[in-house]
Order: C-alpha cells, then structure tokens, then sequence
C-alpha cells in the first residue's frame, strides 16, 4: 500500500506556530537553512520523534501560508492530521493552555479510543487519539 510519509502545516507566523508545537507535543522544530532562500519560500523541518527512533509516525514541515489563515466555521478542505496521546483530556488542557481551541469535543470510537478534534492557534485543525479499549459513550 501507499502510505502517507511527510504532512505540512501551513503558517502565517512559522515561528509562533513551531512554539505550539513544541509546547504541547515536545515536536523538534528548526528552521532548515537554504542560503537565496526567498522569505515566502522558507522550510521549518518538524521532528515527531527523535531522529533515530523506532516509533511508528511520519516527520513533517511547516510552511509558510500562501493566503489567508482560516477563520473559523469553514469545512474542512485537507487532510487531517491525528496525534497519538496517552491521555486525550491532558493533552485537550495543554493544547488550550498554548492558546489551541477545541474543534470537536472529545469522543468515543467505542471500544477502540478516545478522539477530538482541536485548532492551532493558526485555526489549523488537527486530531488526537488515546487508544482504551473501554471507550464507549
């Protein structure tokens, strides 16, 4: 099969945003250094995980946004990410502690997790998941 191996996260303020990250899921965020590299164009490399890891995701980057941020209402018109969490109702306070704002309140997929949806404080929306196989409504 084909798998998913790179996300983006598109950006008006890069250096805000790698903050939100970093804060809530301990992301490794760099700016990648390309000398002629036009303001627009700049790259910021994310790392979910160690470089030499084992655990199972991808690695990503953030963008810079090409037009407007989200204003909040719209649909949803990309991929959304989900975030592995070993507890989703701490990480839900952390993301609204860094200024994130809930989506979607949490829920269960019964017998398999719990999930919700939140926004970045860019209006990005994003998933996380903490797997209990006792999650029911």
């Amino acid at each position: 099969m084909n798998r998913v191996i790179h996300f983006e996260i598109h950006s008006s303020n890069p250096e805000e945003l790698a903050k939100f990250y970093t804060n809530v899921f301990g992301w490794e965020i760099k700016e990648w250094e390309m000398p002629g590299l036009k303001l627009e164009n700049r790259f910021w490399y994310i790392l979910t995980a160690p470089k030499e890891s084992k655990d199972i995701g991808i690695n990503g980057g953030l963008v810079v946004r090409k037009g407007e941020k989200p204003k909040g209402g719209e649909t949803v018109n990309a991929f959304v990410c989900t975030i592995d969490v070993p507890n989703v109702d701490e990480y839900i306070k952390k993301i609204l502690d860094n200024g994130g704002t809930i989506a979607l309140p949490k829920m269960a997929i019964p017998g398999m997790a719990w999930l919700a949806y939140l926004k970045d404080v860019e209006g990005n929306i994003f998933g996380i998941f903490e797997s209990d196989p006792s999650a029911k409504n």
